[in-house]
């Protein structure tokens, strides 16, 4: 933390992805995750994601801290929500806000887009992010146990768009008979 201080300052600047971050997300997305292999039984998803392709697709947002990636997130449009796939910040940046700002872009994004929704899900062995997102105003929406692994299922309800607020933009609520669970 010496570098960005005890919080963040000023510098921070959310921009998209270019193809020279491919590098540097995937040295975040292996560090920020890779003291839960041994929790979960194997690595998580998010170490093995081809990060170059979604780059080139448009759909990694970086947090730039005076030119250096110190976060990301990965961003998936689905039919009625924004999807936060992916979210990870360098163990030298965690604790000073770049997390907290990577969240509040996103719900910039979903509103941006027409969502008035995002969704997300995290392994129920990640026991931090089953703290961290309620903290954020995410309500958990479910859990759902496959080969051994479980998920735990977060939604955020966005005012700012403008429609039916409150609802997702396809008008399908949280109370939906999937409880607005994501597939896999």
């Amino acid at each position: 933390m010496d570098e960005l201080g005890p919080r963040l300052g000023d510098m921070l600047q959310i921009r998209p992805a270019v193809t020279a971050d491919v590098e540097v997300v995937d040295e975040i997305a292996q560090s920020a995750f890779e003291h839960y292999t041994a929790r979960i039984g194997r690595p998580p998803t998010p170490m093995s994601i081809d990060y170059r392709a979604a780059v080139e697709a448009g759909k990694i947002w970086v947090a730039d801290d005076r030119s250096t990636v110190v976060g990301f997130v990965l961003l998936e449009n689905e039919d009625d929500a924004l999807l936060l796939d992916v979210i990870a910040v360098s163990p030298a940046a965690q604790g000073t806000g770049v997390g907290s700002a990577l969240l509040t872009f996103t719900e910039t994004e979903a509103e941006t887009r027409g969502y008035s929704r995002i969704t997300l899900y995290t392994n129920v062995m990640m026991t931090e992010n089953l703290a961290y997102y309620p903290r954020h105003g995410y309500v958990e929406t479910g859990r759902q146990y496959k080969n051994g692994f479980g998920r735990a299922h977060f939604e955020k309800m966005l005012a700012g768009v403008s429609g039916d607020e409150g609802s997702a933009v396809s008008g399908v609520g949280p109370t939906d008979e999937t409880g607005g669970l994501q597939p896999g």
